[in-house]
């Protein structure tokens, strides 16, 4: 049977993945498995969230709030380039990760719809140790964290049914933000909103 519900959708995926599986494949995979078991499943779990698929190098996580799936991110994104510390450009880690708040359609296990759809779009659109965030993500979330979101302007998003969220055709339109860790966190709004170091 098939039902609908609203959730935070989390897409993440590493950054460069085809270039170093080509430099060292086995111990690519090495590291994914250990960031997996020590980093990235403890926090879905100790944020409430629930891992939906992964995909190679990607996954999708689901949280029932959205506020619990933006502390996911960025404290996973914190915590990486401890883990990098030594690893030549060749052997580092680092992951985009793309959160959208939307209506998804539940089959069994998993999640379809345009609410996981923009959540990867989302996620395609982030830099290499980024957190994108959607409109609605930042709108929910901007007075409950700790973080600066800087507006990174309109995006263009084509969704599989070939709708475009652009200016001229949604009155909210898509918008990317950047958010930064450090020692301050900057995000920016839009259907996107990327999470990146800020300079010190």
């Amino acid at each position: 049977m098939t039902t609908r519900r609203l959730a935070a959708i989390l897409a993440a995926d590493v950054a460069g993945y085809s270039r170093l599986m080509g430099a060292d494949e086995e111990g690519t995979l090495e590291r994914l498995k250990a960031l997996r078991r020590e980093l990235i499943d403890p926090k879905i779990a100790q944020h409430h969230g629930r891992l939906v698929k992964t995909t190679g190098d990607g996954l999708l996580v689901e949280f029932p709030s959205v506020v619990d799936a933006v502390r996911w991110a960025v404290e996973v994104q914190q915590a990486i380039p401890e883990r990098n510390t030594g690893a030549g450009t060749d052997h580092r880690i680092e992951l985009r990760i793309g959160i959208n708040l939307g209506d998804v359609i539940v089959e069994g296990d998993d999640l379809y719809g345009n609410g996981v759809n923009i959540a990867a779009r989302i996620e395609a659109l982030a830099d290499a140790g980024g957190v994108f965030v959607s409109n609605t993500v930042h709108d929910h979330v901007r007075d409950r964290l700790p973080f600066v979101f800087d507006d990174l302007g309109e995006q263009q998003v084509t969704l599989p049914d070939q709708c475009v969220f652009s200016g001229s055709a949604m009155s909210a339109p898509p918008r990317t933000h950047r958010c930064n860790h450090d020692r301050r966190w900057r995000c920016p709004t839009s259907r996107r909103s990327l999470f990146s170091p800020l300079p010190t």
